[in-house]
């Protein structure tokens, strides 16, 4: 039940970014460029999606296990470093290039965009470069 529930979130979340334009990288960039014909479109989306996520981690704090019986762990740190500044930096950096975050780019790779297949396999490099990186400081 879990694996279907799951899946059934990533559609209907899929479906919401390609709807709402989210997966559009030109209306991203369009919201990112600031100085230029800035769309402020996307920033309704934004505060929509902030605001359902405040009720439901105001919900979840109170709760141990998950509608579905599995259990609740929620992040307990609130330190701000700049391991967690870097990451956001080039979180920032990447989508400002490619008009793609994670979510949309995983939804436009479902829709077969060449862009998004360049991107999630930049992506997975970075991701396996931080975690070759990360065991090699451990290491040390």
């Amino acid at each position: 039940m879990p694996i279907f529930t799951s899946f059934l979130a990533g559609l209907v979340f899929g479906l919401g970014l390609v709807l709402s334009g989210m997966a559009n990288p030109a209306k991203v960039l369009g919201f990112l460029d600031l100085a230029g014909s800035w769309d402020p479109s996307l920033a309704l989306v934004m505060l929509g999606a902030i605001a359902v996520g405040l009720v439901a981690f105001a919900i979840a704090k109170r709760r141990k296990i998950s509608f579905l019986g599995l259990p609740i762990n929620l992040p307990t740190s609130r330190h701000i470093d700049r391991r967690l500044l870097g990451g956001g930096l080039l979180f920032g950096i990447g989508w400002g290039i490619a008009g793609f975050c994670p979510g949309p780019a995983l939804a436009n790779l479902g829709m077969g965009e060449v862009k998004a297949v360049v991107f999630v396999a930049a992506m997975l490099v970075g991701m396996a470069l931080f975690e070759f990186l990360e065991h090699r400081r451990r290491a040390y």
